[in-house]
């Protein structure tokens, strides 16, 4: 079995280089020491993400294809928030030394896939490969705004109406379905576990770990006026919070509009939760606000409206009560040390 340690650096790149795929806006791809990229605009948007295994994945229970696929989906989804179309993307790859090339391969394939359906005309430009003994994916993206203004999480204002795009809560019962049945009897990773819950919770997991955001939203977004709009990718209650402290408004979230009145979403294999829609992680949704009487763009539907500033100070409502924002992902607060 090759190894990253036993074929070195070059062969490696050698192998992955023909697994990534090609960016349109690549004047100069890999192979020198930075790629050269058009900017028929003038500007680009640019944004970071770093997957470490422990707190970000656990290798027992994504496949490398799964660990490439969501390393470029995430970043893209930050690009799509700014109403910007991905263009490029940099990947820097930390891993033990005994690591299997083909791990890597797999990485490269999903990497590619993931590009290729969610932002055809994006492609990895570059990026860098060394040594540790913990394995680290590290993600810049690059997008084009084509003439428009970014769109801000500052520009909300009252009377605009909230709108998602993209699912709520299904990632966040995926991580809990696999810490709660991928695991043995001492709470440890499972592998063997895995197939099995796979198939029982298809959109659960693969939610969690092959998300799909709505990339080409946030573009239609832009060209509709949005005034304010960011990732959801640590909570509805809480990136709206963000939104809204940004803006200096209050977001009123409408309950039965997000599918939380009564007894909550009912899955496809289950029941997400309430707790879920509110307070899991990773949709990687679009959260926008649009001016009142704007026809919503793509998939966008309204979950609210944006109130002024409450005596409170700005903030998350929900059906007009203020909400105790509480959990999300927080590395330093919630990794727990485990990997696997």
């Amino acid at each position: 079995m090759d190894t990253l340690g036993s074929l070195g650096e070059s062969a490696v790149l050698a192998r992955i280089f023909p697994r990534l795929p090609a960016a349109d806006a690549a004047l100069l791809g890999p192979g020198d020491d930075a790629a050269v990229l058009a900017a028929p605009d003038g500007r680009y948007v640019v944004t970071t993400d770093t997957m470490v295994h422990g707190p970000d994945f656990r290798l027992a229970w994504s496949t490398p294809f799964e660990l490439g696929w969501k390393a470029a989906a995430t970043n893209l989804s930050d690009v799509a928030a700014m109403g910007a179309r991905p263009t490029a993307l940099l990947v820097a790859i930390v891993a033990p030394a005994d690591t299997p090339v083909a791990l890597l391969e797999g990485i490269a394939d999903g990497l590619r896939e993931a590009c290729t359906e969610l932002a055809p005309e994006c492609g990895v430009v570059g990026g860098d490969l060394s040594v540790s003994d913990t394995l680290v994916i590290a993600v810049t993206a690059f997008g084009d705004l084509e003439g428009r203004a970014p769109v801000l999480r500052s520009g909300a204002r009252a009377g605009d109406v909230i709108a998602v795009s993209g699912a709520l809560g299904l990632a966040a019962r995926g991580i809990g379905l696999l810490f709660a049945e991928a695991v043995d009897a001492d709470g440890r990773p499972d592998s063997s576990r895995v197939p099995g819950l796979r198939h029982a919770n298809r959109r659960e997991l693969a939610a969690q770990l092959t998300p799909r955001p709505p990339l080409g939203d946030g573009v239609l977004a832009a060209r509709a006026g949005a005034t304010a709009m960011l990732d959801i990718s640590d909570g509805l209650a809480l990136d709206a919070r963000r939104l809204a402290l940004a803006s200096g408004v209050t977001l009123d979230v409408d309950a039965v509009a997000i599918g939380i009145a009564g007894l909550g979403l009912v899955g496809e294999h289950g029941e997400v939760t309430a707790e879920q829609v509110l307070r899991g992680g990773e949709d990687h949704a679009l959260l926008a606000t649009f001016p009142p009487g704007v026809e919503l763009p793509g998939e966008f539907r309204p979950i609210g409206h944006v109130r002024p500033a409450g005596v409170s100070g700005a903030g998350v409502q929900l059906d007009g009560v203020p909400y105790d924002i509480r959990g999300g992902w927080d590395p330093y607060e919630d990794w727990n040390g485990g990997r696997g």
